[in-house]
């Protein structure tokens, strides 16, 4: 007889975000940066991430974003651009849970239904437990490359790790 699945809801399903809860999300993100990448990377660049832009850039990738965690309570995210994971970001309180790893496995799922053969993302050159966390699940650092981060008057080129996984299934 088979056993029914029993979950919280909204605790590990990751979804679409919605417009609703994109203040909480933006807030997820800015303290996520804030704790990852404020020491690692110029100071211009740090000026330059604000709650404000925060929440400009997910309210523009709207569509490209996903999130777990109940509604209005964000316990992680990740959007997507073409064949890159572009952002991904998990709340302190959820870091060892396992929302990390169910958002990853949402992710690469989504590159493969969108036809991405192999995946890529640049990971601030510093930010070792992301590092360690993306090459534990399969992604291997293939080098160092100039990312042209989001900024809002245009990019900033910063140098960062580049990271890519084979998504195709083998036979």
């Amino acid at each position: 007889m088979p056993t029914e699945r029993i979950t919280t809801p909204g605790a590990m399903d990751v979804r679409p975000a919605e417009v609703g809860e994109l203040d909480q999300i933006a807030k997820l993100w800015y303290d996520g940066w804030q704790d990852a990448h404020a020491t690692i990377v110029p100071p211009e660049l740090a000026a330059l991430r604000t709650l404000t832009s925060f929440r400009n850039r997910l309210e523009k990738g709207l569509g490209k974003v996903r999130v777990t965690g109940p509604l209005g309570e964000p316990r992680g995210f990740y959007m997507l651009k073409h064949d890159e994971l572009d952002q991904f970001f998990v709340a302190a309180h959820a870091r060892g849970s396992g929302v990390a790893a169910t958002l990853l496995l949402d992710a690469e799922t989504r590159l493969v239904e969108g036809g991405v053969q192999t995946a890529w993302l640049a990971c601030a050159i510093g930010n070792e437990r992301a590092a360690r966390f993306y090459e534990k699940h399969g992604w291997c650092r293939v080098g160092t490359m100039v990312h042209h981060a989001e900024a809002p008057n245009g990019t900033y080129a910063l140098e960062t790790w580049r990271y890519e996984k084979s998504l195709t299934r083998s036979a």
